[in-house]
């Protein structure tokens, strides 16, 4: 695995890969890594020739509240991982790199943004869009591989390419899960032992609720009420959002047609897990 930093040397072996006649898959990352991301490195390797994986904090994505110093960060530990996942080149830049000088143009989100986690980030996906948008201009990629973990991102940089016809094909990822479904994440350590137990029930409750689809319940509040009764009866966690839209538009969806995302974000004692699943009518 080579190691990059250099947006002009990475680009330089970009323009030989393609010379070549392979095929370029993406994997953006802020670093951290665990298995979600190791996952899209996986597909990632089944469907292109060569991976490229990025590792950068982007400041541009963290409001006043949110302590950029503190995100977590272990470059060697990274750095093994992914030549073990596979990765060919690991991409990592510095700040001074990726935002060397002020913008002179700058990307706002205006839709898919005022809904979910993202109601309470303002400016969030502005960052995610910025560096997203420099990233693939710098890598190239063929395909670029996402987790459904965060769906609200992936709707977002759907739209993004959509809206730039940007040529990448957006990957989605389904969300990994431990045996008893709940979702990995790096914030489940956080919880007690018994909100441990408590937790897999956030997907048994969106299971229930695609089960209910499936049998004919058209009536999204319906089916809110009825996840959100589940969770309270069968958990400690406070609910913050169970909220229902059309995917990837992510705008309000009375009755259930075409694609929906239903979405859970539910507060315990140590850690904020969220979890959503797709559902196809």
């Amino acid at each position: 695995m080579n190691i990059i930093h250099d947006v002009t040397e990475l680009q330089s072996i970009v323009k030989n890969i393609k010379h070549s006649g392979k095929s370029i898959g993406f994997v953006p990352t802020m670093g951290f890594l665990h298995e979600g991301h190791l996952t899209l490195v996986k597909e990632a390797k089944k469907q292109t020739d060569v991976v490229v994986m990025s590792i950068f904090v982007n400041p541009m994505q963290f409001g006043p509240n949110e302590d950029f110093d503190q995100y977590p960060r272990d470059l060697d530990r990274d750095r093994e991982l992914a030549e073990k996942a596979g990765v060919d080149f690991l991409f990592v830049p510095s700040v001074d790199t990726m935002y060397n000088n002020s913008l002179s143009t700058v990307l706002k989100v205006e839709k898919r943004v005022n809904v979910l986690c993202g109601r309470k980030r303002e400016g969030h996906f502005d960052g995610v869009v910025t560096i997203v948008t420099k990233l693939f201009n710098i890598v190239q990629p063929d395909k670029a591989f996402f987790g459904m973990k965060d769906a609200q991102q992936v709707a977002v940089i759907e739209s993004l390419v959509e809206d730039y016809f940007l040529p990448v094909e957006i990957i989605r990822v389904p969300t990994v899960r431990e045996e008893d479904g709940l979702a990995k994440s790096s914030r489940n350590v956080n919880l007690t032992e018994l909100e441990r137990i408590e937790a897999p029930h956030l997907y048994k409750g969106l299971r229930l609720a695609q089960e209910e689809i499936a049998n004919g319940e058209k009536d999204s509040s319906k089916i809110i009420e009825m996840v959100k009764t589940y969770i309270e009866s069968n958990t400690s966690g406070t609910i913050d959002y169970i909220e229902m839209y059309a995917y990837p538009e992510l705008t309000n969806l009375s009755v259930i047609h075409g694609e929906a995302l239903l979405a859970i974000a539910v507060k315990f004692s140590g850690a904020r897990l969220i979890d959503n699943i797709i559902i196809k009518e």
